[in-house]
């Protein structure tokens, strides 16, 4: 790593280092990712077209469930296609406006699926709670807001980071030693004061993810007091398989930034091509694994995916 005593301009072209230390490796690496590239788009696909063309899905549970596909596809649209350039073609250097494009949609997408995994514990406590006026308290006109609400949130929280970034005038190099164009990736590479970068970063991490986790945790929180109050235990049972596949996907989505985040407060370092390798997986496993997971807990979905294979067996 250059010091800022050799500083640099800022460039028109940024270098993406890839994973730092595994170069070697890269080709390796990158058959997985590809993978779990294909995995994403073929089963997020699949449970859009299954909740199209089955009426019977056409509820507010698979509609949240369909805003989660949209937007898990964009994510992972955004990130392994540059990634997969880099390992395979050495496409390694991206101008300076990609960069700030990249860094603005990739944590955009990401927070967005947060807060549809909050709409979608709001949409089981509702169920939970009010089973009677759940269709009513969750109309069309409802969902469409709290898409908006989400899109707006997302735009609104990560709109400063380009700007923030465009305005950092040298850098120690022009090499970015991450797979792709991350916020706080680039800002540590600035030669200039970064506290503000900092506070905006933690600020993002609160508003968003954590503000986002918190009131899941308080839905929870109230849909298991309401349902140990049902005296019947089949009564139960069945209350909270509903919220099963929600509870899989949540423990996927939130666990991995818990650690993280448990792990630099109490200083814990890992080294830097792990935490690169990890903190690619935060964004590609949960999109892989989400229709995965409510394909194998949904009934329809399960007939309809027998369906398909054995069009294709036929």
């Amino acid at each position: 790593m250059s010091s800022c005593n050799s500083s640099v301009p800022q460039p028109s072209m940024f270098t993406l280092a890839g994973i730092p230390g595994l170069e070697s490796f890269h080709g390796l690496y990158s058959v997985p990712f590809f993978l779990v590239f294909l995995i994403t788009v073929i089963g997020n696909v699949t449970i859009l077209c299954i909740i199209r063309i089955e009426k019977s899905l056409h509820e507010p549970m698979f509609l949240l469930l369909a805003m989660l596909s949209i937007v898990d596809l964009c994510l992972v649209s955004v990130t392994v296609p540059r990634m997969l350039a880099t390992f395979w073609m050495k496409a390694k250097e991206i101008s300076f406006s990609a960069c700030l494009t990249q860094m603005f949609f990739i944590p955009s997408f990401y927070v967005m699926e947060s807060g549809i995994l909050l709409a979608m514990a709001f949409d089981r406590f509702v169920a939970i709670w009010y089973p009677l006026r759940y269709t009513t308290i969750l109309a069309n006109n409802m969902l469409v807001k709290m898409a908006l609400a989400i899109l707006a949130r997302a735009v609104a929280v990560l709109t400063p980071a380009p700007v923030l970034t465009k305005r950092l005038q040298s850098f120690q190099t022009p090499i970015i030693p991450y797979s792709y164009c991350a916020y706080v990736a680039v800002v540590l590479i600035a030669c200039e004061d970064i506290s503000d970068h900092i506070v905006y970063g933690l600020m993002v991490i609160v508003a968003s993810v954590g503000f986002d986790l918190f009131f899941v945790i308080l839905s929870y929180g109230l849909i298991l007091h309401a349902v140990f109050r049902i005296p019947s235990w089949d009564a139960r049972g069945k209350a909270l398989s509903t919220c099963g596949s929600h509870l899989c996907v949540i423990g996927l989505f939130y666990c991995p930034v818990v650690f993280s985040v448990l792990a630099q407060i109490l200083g814990y370092h890992m080294a830097p091509y792990m935490q690169i390798i990890i903190d690619n997986l935060y964004f590609l496993i949960p999109p892989m694994v989400n229709p995965l997971i409510y394909g194998a807990r949904t009934k329809q979905m399960q007939e309809w995916v027998l369906r398909i294979f054995h069009c294709y067996r036929g």
